[in-house]
């Protein structure tokens, strides 16, 4: 008898659920309906407003290098890129094997985020910015916004602990820091849609997965 009961509020519960949303749709399409010519031709022309201000964005943002990974060859270098670009992921690195695993990373989230600068730079001929920042242990990600530093990403703590982690658990901490959007014509694919392109780059070979100054 009490499971029959609660059988009941549940159906009920859900029927108005679903109720709420058809309403919804129902004013959606009503509303569609009221539009005329005009009002879709403005809505035509505010469209093609908006992609050509995000083509007018994207081409800025190549010609300043955004779309790939590359590197900063000296820290008066580094200020330039911060000061010219909104959002910058630059990767304080030496030659071990935990920053090229990052490295891998970084180079294909630049392909796809093109909103926002992926750099690097060898912390060990940058001893200013090293110890400005405080960056000690490598790989470190400095996340920069509005030339500012907002968050790091200190080896591999935050990814799993290990060398393994995914391209897109490293994406979605970026994003966890707005330095990158995951959906949006900003990016080049959105996070559902590039899926398939994701991949693990660990090796056979066993490294650790930081490594202190």
């Amino acid at each position: 008898m009490a499971n029959s009961k609660i059988q009941e509020i549940i159906e009920k519960q859900v029927l108005t659920v679903v109720k709420a949303v058809e309403d919804k749709l129902d004013d959606e399409i009503a509303a569609l309906d009221r539009l005329d010519d005009d009002d879709l031709e403005v809505l035509r022309e505010r469209r093609i407003q908006q992609m050509k201000k995000m083509a007018e964005k994207r081409s800025r943002w190549i010609s300043l290098g955004h779309g790939e990974y590359s590197e900063i060859p000296s820290e008066k270098d580094f200020f330039s890129a911060v000061k010219a670009s909104d959002r910058v992921v630059c990767h304080f690195y030496r030659e071990n094997w935990p920053c090229k695993v990052m490295d891998k990373h970084l180079s294909i989230l630049a392909k796809q985020h093109i909103e926002t600068h992926f750099v690097k730079i060898q912390a060990e001929k940058s001893p200013f910015l090293a110890e400005k920042l405080k960056i000690m242990v490598l790989p470190t990600l400095a996340l920069i916004k509005n030339t500012k530093v907002d968050d790091y990403v200190v080896g591999f703590d935050e990814l799993g602990g290990t060398d393994d982690f995914s391209t897109e658990e490293l994406e979605e901490r970026l994003a966890k820091a707005q330095v990158i959007f995951l959906d949006g014509e900003s990016s080049v694919n959105s996070s559902k849609a590039s899926k398939q392109n994701r991949r693990n780059v660990r090796q056979s070979e066993t490294h650790d997965s930081s490594d202190s100054d």
